[in-house]
């Protein structure tokens, strides 16, 4: 019996110490872009990043399945890869970005993250299916504010330094961005 016992709460640690993991590269994640360490961030995602955020529509209740629209189908906010971010930050970079000049002031939060699966991969990494919700505040100038809040369904991939994403896939809960630009990563 006691073997039962002593196997349940290995898990049950383990399964905190991954939970307690995967939160802190999160926290990481948003402390980088906060201070505006793009090339940290970016070094945060595998080189095959799958960066998705489709665009949201208004549906009625019986055609909820196509609230977003689809990946690699539909016209998307983002749908890119390690390059194209790449470029982004290279822009910003520049100081001649003129959404971002002079430089907004960026918080994000990261919140009610949940672990929906997780499985070896055939090198034997663990991979993290991931669900998170998230607030990013973004103030520019003397009066500019815009709120983006949503959700994030994550792939992550455990390396040698840390976890890695591989896939995020980021759902805005509003149909019309209330903002100037979209200069933000999330």
């Amino acid at each position: 019996m006691s073997t039962v016992v002593e196997r349940n709460v290995d898990t049950q640690l383990a399964d905190l110490l991954l939970q307690q993991s995967i939160e802190q590269f999160y926290y990481q994640q948003c402390d980088m872009l906060d201070s505006r360490d793009y090339e940290g961030w970016l070094a945060t995602l595998d080189e095959r990043i799958h960066y998705w955020m489709p665009l949201t529509r208004n549906v009625q209740s019986r055609s909820v399945a196509n609230e977003y629209t689809r990946p690699g189908m539909d016209t998307a906010w983002f749908d890119e890869g390690i390059e194209t971010l790449r470029q982004r930050v290279e822009q910003l970079r520049t100081g001649m970005h003129w959404a971002e000049e002079p430089v907004s002031r960026v918080s994000h939060l990261v919140t009610n993250v949940r672990i929906l699966d997780v499985e070896q991969d055939s090198d034997g990494r663990r991979r993290a299916q991931v669900r998170s919700r998230f607030l990013v505040y973004q103030n520019r100038l003397e009066t500019e504010t815009v709120l983006f809040v949503g959700k994030r369904d994550d792939t992550l991939i455990e390396t040698e330094g840390g976890w890695k994403v591989i896939k995020r896939s980021i759902f805005l809960d509003q149909s019309v961005l209330l903002g100037k630009a979209l200069t933000v990563f999330f």
